[in-house]
């Protein structure tokens, strides 16, 4: 059971809590439904029971373009089969290009090689001009549009294009190779592909077009490919069937000023999006545009605070739903702050320097990007100025609680920090912060809203202050349409129902506090179980990473005696500082430190050194790959892979035959 913290780490003052949009939404919803909400709980509670007049209440107060029709939500006891305003017509693009102003929209920087900005004007104009490209190009609803791109402006463009005629984007960042782009795009069949020419990355050019000519002769269904000058004066595109240069592609449609807007149903596919396990091809997830247009407001305005003319960053690849959630902020009324390349350029802190120069308000990164940056000793506080940084959200797997003390410490006192959890599958978060709430240390603020999010034991039964899975038991307008090819549902119902019928189940293991607040434990399907005991690997890396030798770690469990198994042993792995051997001395205090902090069963049985732990292109660490690996199995999907190299490191350890 998670200990009792005696203090919050921070309190929004009565000022921020009164300013708050979430606020002015609790207030307009007790008048336009005539109900008592008198604080977040009670919002929360009237979101989760309620969910027809809370959804309304945020299309209102998102100030939806588009027709809603009468109905709200029909057949809402199927989950899946639920359907979300049935008779509602929109477009995702029109409501992101609200504004046409020369205040800015989008803001670029690649490391410290490249910047540029565009207005809103100029953002709706290269939309304009892309989108007719596009549609003399023969692309009709539907059809599917690519990206093989880093986070530029042009694929934020290519993706308003797209969905602005209706057609489905889809996104893989340039850092992939070959296979993983086919093992995506392969299944997805798109008609056009926006692809870049190369990237940098830690003040190197990294050239892509020799990849792209490689995928595009093993993607029959491209029509055109469409490349985008990012890192090379000159081109020979020669090498690569149906290329044309983007600015030649939409310079025949520079007349163009106004875009067509398709008027579709508010479940019209939107994005196909992949996971990023190492267990198979890539699931193609399939998004609806009313649904993440909604989330995604949700999210920004109420658990956010973004206002109109905030400054919103994350750092994210197009191979990451980070980089979807984030475009949409433009709905809200953001300047969306993209950054392409290492998070370390410029002496670790071109992200810090990033902020003070473009006034940044709301700082995305993730968990291991603060943990490596309190490991370099980056104190932010006293470099910067970070005046105008209210929020700070942390994502990609949890933030363990030294990580929170590390940001009112050495980063800043007063903000709001967000440790945020959901996922690829959703498109958003089911666990996240918010403006008016304490942050308590080591703990997620709240559940969502509108999101009937609970923790489970294996009979269905709730916990408090106790482990289980974390479920969704009520439809949410964000969920998928399901998999791309699934024609009877069958793969997506046994990814998220068989668990729970009728009910979400998504994988994670976690626990809610006494506080109200959430601790991720890590993935169910990852969870150790030495001597029946369930143990959260997240629970393992809290305790190990703190001390100072251990750059990182991963725990899996290895299946004991291997000939004739009959439990489980924890194995910790762990990537030291440069120059450190492992010895017994610091074998020891790991497992002090872990013994200490947990239970004996947390205590692993052995400890062995790794130069490195393999991780998705998100960032995420691979325990189930590793466990496959030690365990002689094979790993699929590789190419998810950031460092697929690195999985060898683990191989026929003699450390683990004993």
């Amino acid at each position: 059971m998670t200990q009792l913290n005696d203090r919050p780490l921070w309190e929004p003052s009565a000022e921020r809590i009164a300013g708050a949009n979430v606020t002015a939404f609790r207030l307009t919803a007790e008048k336009r439904w005539g109900v008592s909400l008198p604080d977040y709980d009670a919002l929360y509670e009237w979101s989760v029971t309620q969910p027809e007049s809370f959804w309304v209440s945020v299309w209102e107060d998102g100030g939806v373009i588009g027709e809603r029709g009468e109905a709200v939500l029909v057949d809402g006891e199927r989950m899946p089969g639920a359907k979300w305003f049935p008779q509602a017509r929109l477009n995702f693009a029109e409501n992101l290009l609200r504004s046409r102003d020369d205040h800015d929209a989008v803001v670029f920087w690649g490391e410290d090689k490249v910047q540029n900005r565009m207005s809103h004007g100029e953002l709706y104009r290269a939309v304009a001009h892309l989108a007719a490209a596009l549609r003399e190009q023969g692309v009709v609803a539907g059809d599917r549009v690519a990206a093989y791109m880093p986070n530029l402006p042009e694929t934020l463009v290519a993706m308003l294009a797209a969905t602005s005629i209706g057609a489905i984007f889809t996104s893989a960042s340039p850092d992939f190779g070959v296979q993983g782009v086919l093992d995506r795009f392969g299944q997805t069949e798109p008609k056009v592909l926006i692809a870049c020419d190369g990237y940098y990355y830690g003040g190197k050019v990294v050239d892509c077009l020799g990849k792209l000519g490689e995928i595009v002769r093993a993607l029959p269904s491209l029509k055109r490919v469409v490349v985008v000058r990012y890192v090379h004066a000159e081109h020979d595109l020669s090498g690569i069937p149906h290329a044309r240069m983007y600015e030649d592609f939409v310079e025949p449609f520079h007349f163009e000023s106004e875009i067509e807007f398709a008027q579709l149903p508010f479940d019209h596919p939107l994005y196909i999006m992949y996971s990023s396990g190492t267990t198979g091809v890539p699931k193609c997830i399939v998004h609806c545009a009313g649904g993440a247009l909604l989330q995604h407001l949700k999210e920004h305005r109420l658990h956010g605070d973004v206002k109109p003319g905030d400054r919103v960053f994350y750092f994210t690849t197009c191979g990451w739903m980070m980089w979807n959630w984030l475009v949409s902020g433009l709905a809200a009324g953001a300047t969306l702050l993209l950054y392409d390349g290492s998070p370390f350029a410029g002496d670790n802190r071109i992200l810090f320097d990033y902020a003070d120069a473009e006034r940044m308000t709301h700082f995305g990164t993730s968990a291991k990007f603060l943990d490596a940056a309190a490991k370099f000793g980056l104190k932010p506080r006293e470099t910067h100025r970070l005046d105008t940084v209210r929020a700070m959200f942390s994502t990609g797997s949890p933030l363990v609680a030294e990580g929170f003390e590390y940001v009112y410490r050495d980063i800043k006192a007063d903000l709001q920090l967000s440790s945020i959890s959901g996922g690829t599958d959703i498109i958003s978060c089911f666990v996240l912060g918010s403006p008016v709430l304490p942050v308590w240390r080591g703990e997620i603020q709240c559940r969502g809203l509108g999101m009937a999010v609970d923790v489970w034991d294996d009979e269905g039964r709730p916990l408090r202050g106790e482990k289980g899975e974390l479920v969704c038991a009520r439809p949410f307008p964000v969920m998928p349409l399901g998999f791309w090819n699934d024609t009877d549902g069958s793969r997506y119902h046994a990814a998220y129902f068989d668990r729970f019928p009728d009910v979400w189940c998504h994988g994670d293991f976690c626990e809610i506090t006494a506080h109200g607040g959430l601790v991720i434990y890590g993935r169910s399907d990852a969870t150790l179980n030495p001597g029946g005991v369930r143990i959260g690997t997240a629970e393992i890396y809290r305790q190990v990473e703190r001390l100072p030798e251990v750059v990182e770690s991963l725990v899996i469990g290895q299946d004991w005696p291997p000939q004739n198994p009959t439990d489980v042993r924890v194995v910790l792995f762990v990537k030291l500082r440069e120059g450190l051997r492992l010895d017994d001395e610091l074998v020891a205090r790991i497992r002090k430190t872990i013994r200490d902090n947990t239970t004996p069963r947390h205590v692993p049985a052995k400890v062995v050194q790794v130069m490195d732990i393999p991780r998705t292109k998100s960032g995420k660490i691979v325990e189930l790959a590793v466990r496959n690996v030690v365990h002689g199995r094979p790993v699929k999907n590789q190419e998810a892979l950031a460092n697929p190299e690195a999985l060898e490191l683990y191989r026929d350890r003699p450390e683990l035959a004993g």
